[in-house]
């Protein structure tokens, strides 16, 4: 059946809306973990002990993204990705929204942290099930060849949320005295978040069901339970999915989320000048996210994502040493964060979502897509900043074992992508055995 291209263009236009929304609630918390909940909510006589705190709320919500990606992605593949997409809208709207009203450890003592952390319980439930819908509508409605185009399109969600959180961030930084931002202005950012999701909800809403998803409950083959039919069936594909997401969590957070306490804490760089440098990595990445996701539908999703990986694992090197070589340098730290992260990071988060789509039945789908992302996002993503704070540490202050620890991801990833890719190859060679 042939789909008009306008409503193609439609569904992807509301996918990145939506995912824009989403990751700016979600980030906007791993920004000002590090700068503000440590001193309001964590307060501690050592510093580090109370960003470690800080960063282990931000963990929380990848804890809990397991959790939405299974309710969420059961209501997906049973009712639709719709429905499912505009229910995790409106609970990330809320709970973002409820961060800007909850008082300091000072008004309230030991409730100002378990509020703070029951709302990022929140936040990442509501995540764990936006991520797989919005990029599943992209990918079901396009057509088979643009697909890892059309998937990569939510993608540009991240960079954008991203952007918009540490640009945020920044400008209230910079307008406002320390004293004012700390007080109050921080909290702007946060209730922000009810404008953004009140357009996303009206996009959304407007937005057909896809017709892979109809054409499943016309033909009646929905999966009873999809979270048992996916571990029954697809374990080799869950586990090799988890594995190839693993460089993509932890680069992610050591240049959005770690990499702002370092600049600010050991290299003495202005929390403004370091969350612009984010700011502008991720503004970057919006035109290469696009890009590697259409390579991917010539030359192969696993192939782009190989090489992704490996060269996102040896650029961290190049990019820390620059930093500390060039401390005083505000355009070449900028340059040691633009390059791997707006442009190298993208080879990865750009066909990713196809990736993980193919490893798939559609009755199961969107369950296993947000599994494999969320679940892995605990190891991956969410201990990625405390991890590397503690391996800072142990080395004097220095990165380099961050570094090590960001190589020795990428491999795993790289490993886990090759055997995707010779197990798909194997698949293919017996179904053309059997034709033949």
């Amino acid at each position: 059946m042939a789909i008009d291209p306008r409503a193609i263009r439609r569904v992807a236009f509301a996918s990145v809306i939506g995912a824009t929304v989403e990751w700016y609630d979600f980030f906007l918390y791993g920004v000002v973990a590090g700068i503000v909940f440590n001193k309001l909510y964590f307060p501690a006589n050592d510093p580090l002990v109370s960003t470690l705190l800080a960063y282990s709320t931000f963990a929380v919500g990848f804890v809990t993204r397991p959790l939405g990606g299974v309710i969420f992605g059961h209501f997906g593949d049973r009712i639709g990705r719709k429905s499912a997409l505009i229910l995790t809208l409106i609970i990330m709207g809320i709970s973002t929204a409820g961060v800007a009203f909850v008082p300091t450890y000072a008004q309230i003592g030991i409730w100002a942290p378990i509020l703070l952390l029951s709302l990022r319980v929140l936040q990442g439930i509501g995540l764990g099930g936006e991520w797989g819908g919005a990029v599943l509508m992209a990918y079901e409605y396009a057509p088979p060849a643009q697909r890892g185009l059309y998937a990569s399109l939510p993608q540009i969600g991240l960079s954008i949320g991203l952007c918009l959180a540490s640009g945020m961030v920044a400008s209230l930084s910079r307008l406002l005295p320390e004293a004012a931002f700390l007080s109050w202005g921080w909290r702007i950012a946060f209730g922000a978040s009810l404008g953004l999701v009140l357009i996303g909800l009206y996009i959304r809403a407007k937005v057909m069901e896809t017709p892979e998803f109809i054409a499943l409950k016309r033909n009646r083959r929905e999966a009873k339970i999809p979270f048992i039919d996916m571990m029954t069936r697809y374990r080799g594909a869950v586990v090799l999915g988890m594995g190839a997401r693993y460089i993509d969590g932890v680069f992610f957070n050591i240049f959005a989320v770690f990499s702002i306490g370092y600049l600010t804490q050991h290299i003495s760089m202005s929390r403004t000048d370091a969350l612009l440098g984010v700011m502008i990595a991720a503004g970057v990445m919006c035109f290469f996210i696009p890009l590697f996701g259409s390579m991917s539908d010539k030359l192969g999703r696993a192939r782009v994502y190989f090489w992704g990986s490996l060269i996102c694992g040896v650029s961290v090197f190049p990019a820390f040493w620059l930093i500390e070589m060039q401390p005083a340098s505000t355009l070449l730290i900028w340059a040691a964060i633009v390059v791997p992260f707006g442009i190298f990071y993208a080879m990865v988060y750009g066909p990713e979502a196809a990736l993980f789509a193919e490893l798939f039945d559609a009755e199961v789908r969107y369950t296993g897509i947000s599994f494999v992302y969320q679940f892995s996002g605990i190891f991956a993503s969410g201990l990625t900043p405390i991890i590397a704070t503690i391996l800072m540490r142990l080395n004097g202050g220095k990165p380099w074992t961050v570094c090590a620890y960001v190589l020795f991801s990428a491999l795993i990833s790289a490993l886990s992508v090759r055997a995707i890719e010779r197990k798909r190859a194997g698949a293919f060679d017996a179904v053309v055995h059997a034709r033949s």
